[in-house]
């Protein structure tokens, strides 16, 4: 999957957890908008809530739930809720998560974007909280929704409290809402060969970021002079965890929320549990996800695995995958199919240019049919380039006589593999962006106004097919660095790595075509000029740096 592909999960909670229709309204405002898929949607009778999870690129998820709120303020009213859950508001709270290719800053925009819509829209009063935060005394959710709903009015009158969007005063039917922006949370169980809850407990406060007690050599409870009792902290930051039993597996898990994997990675969690399992004398033999997992994760885990074994960890990523759930043991209590739990997965597959085998690739491409065409060609060379240098890496690492370029070769597998991704999207990109111009070029031409609307959309559909092979072209400047690298590797893959400078020349020149020939249908001079300069650039600078590095590669094989 490419690495500039945005993708946000949002997981608002509405208060309404026992009508049908209501919670069927609420997600139907979801589904209505184009490239936003809805994951999982919960409701709970008993708490009279229903959590609701859905994803997709930064502005359609940030459509969705706007919509969303607003169904929920027509269909909820507040002043007659009741529910075991903490609340404040028909749409209590509303976070953004950052999945892949964004940070949490920039979903700390989407927030702040959404929260001034709803407020001026909506008239509902907004409170922004966690990466967001207006204030710190805002940043914990808890202490935004103390009072709940039933102390809101109050709260609301108080300076210190007023929303950061919409009125100060009290909405009684929707009540105020909660949008903030948190890292991605992984529900994540580690199973235990044991019955023995104290010994899974033991282990959770190990590991957890919260701790465990401290206690005297006669196990009493060590207190501060307040009567507080004290905590050595645990292993890892970002981490909830708890030991218990479960009575449907017989046996015991350790049961955590990795609030930021990124702090607190799963391998590097269990890893930590099996040591301190093994001093229990306690075996781990599996785990269990529970819900979904950013793409991000598993990688992490499959190359971390693959550095222990002393390989490359630049593999592709169905190897990773499959590494990780066999190493972190996500098949032990049932079936784990990376489609349907990994967030990108679910949302997202290759195109299907890419899911072509080669011969049906080559046939397509041989036929009269106007796509794919040399765009679609010069982005599949650039991931052939990109795949071989990988490839050079793999089998270096780990060989005699090249230990001090182990770890050059390591990262540079991993980005050639990230490079190769990018490309692989950049295939059907370039046949979709095709067919968005002539999509256009068919619109209907009959009055003036008709004619004009015309031409301005094949004028914004060339430019966005410009743009697609200039993206490849930029992306060629990383290619060439990563072939460039292949050549120090493996000497017995020299031509190997030879080829892939080939092909990145071929991938640079094939884009840079690609680029000149839709400036032309581009009528603006100013955006014609600022692209060709910038393609000319790129293009030199590879084609300097493809002659230098043939020549290299030419002598060394001669002299062989």
């Amino acid at each position: 999957m490419s690495d500039e592909t945005k993708i946000v999960e949002c997981v608002p909670n509405f208060s309404e957890g026992r009508d049908s229709a209501v919670i069927e309204s609420i997600t139907a405002s979801i589904r209505e908008v184009d490239s936003v898929s809805l994951l999982d949607v919960d409701p709970g009778h008993a708490t009279n809530r229903t959590v609701v999870t859905f994803v997709g690129p930064p502005e359609q998820v940030l459509e969705a739930a706007f919509r969303a709120i607003r169904t929920a303020s027509r269909l909820i009213d507040m002043s007659t809720h009741k529910g075991a859950h903490p609340r404040m508001g028909a749409t209590d709270v509303c976070p953004f998560v950052p999945v892949s290719g964004i940070d949490l800053e920039g979903c700390a925009q989407l927030a702040r974007q959404l929260g001034a819509r709803v407020g001026e829209e909506l008239g509902i009063p907004i409170y922004l909280y966690e990466a967001a935060a207006s204030t710190p005394q805002r940043h914990n959710l808890a202490d935004v929704r103390a009072g709940e709903y039933e102390g809101l009015e109050n709260r609301l009158a108080t300076p210190d409290w007023a929303p950061d969007f919409g009125p100060a005063s009290f909405n009684s039917r929707s009540g105020a809402t909660a949008i903030g922006a948190r890292p991605f949370l992984i529900a994540y169980n580690v199973n235990l060969n044991t019955r023995e809850t104290r010994k899974a407990m033991k282990i959770a406060a190990l590991i957890r970021e919260k701790g465990i007690i401290r206690r005297d050599s006669q196990g009493r409870i060590i207190r501060d002079e307040d009567g507080r009792a004290l905590r050595d902290p645990g292993m890892f930051k970002s981490v909830k965890a708890i030991g218990w039993f479960i009575e449907e597996y017989d046996r015991c898990q350790i049961s955590m929320n990795l609030t930021n994997y990124h702090v607190s990675p799963p391998h590097l969690v269990v890893d930590a549990i099996r040591r301190v399992a093994d001093q229990e004398g306690v075996v781990v033999t599996g785990s269990e996800l529970v819900g979904l997992i950013p793409l991000d994760a598993m990688l992490q885990a499959g190359r971390h695995y693959l550095v222990r074994q002393g390989l490359n960890p630049g593999a592709p990523e169905s190897e990773l995958i499959e590494l990780a759930i066999r190493s972190l043991g996500l098949r032990e209590l049932g079936p784990f199919d990376p489609n349907e739990r990994i967030v990108e997965r679910r949302i997202r597959s290759d195109g299907p240019l890419v899911q072509k085998s080669i011969r049906d690739f080559t046939d397509t491409l041989s036929s009269s049919a106007p796509a794919p065409g040399g765009g679609s060609v010069a982005a599949l060379c650039g991931a052939l380039s990109s795949a071989l240098s990988a490839m050079v890496g793999s089998l270096t690492t780990g060989k005699k006589g090249y230990e001090n370029l182990f770890q050059q070769h390591n990262e540079n597998a991993v980005k050639a593999q990230s490079l190769k991704e990018s490309f692989l999207d950049d295939i059907d990109k370039d046949t979709a962006a095709f067919d968005q111009l002539m999509v256009a070029f068919g619109l209907p031409r009959r009055t003036a106004q008709e004619k004009a609307q015309r031409e301005k959309a094949i004028q914004e559909a060339t430019k966005h097919a410009t743009m697609v092979p200039l993206a490849v072209l930029r992306r060629c400047a990383q290619t060439i660095e990563c072939a460039e690298v292949a050549l120090s590797g493996n000497a017995n893959a020299r031509s190997d790595a030879g080829v892939a400078v080939l092909l990145a020349r071929t991938c640079a020149e094939g884009a840079w075509y690609n680029v000149s020939i839709n400036l032309k249908g581009i009528d603006d001079p100013e955006f014609r000029q600022q692209i060709s300069s910038q393609a000319d650039e790129i293009l030199q600078s590879i084609s300097a740096k493809v002659e230098e590095l043939s020549t290299e590669v030419r002598d060394y094989l001669r002299e062989s």
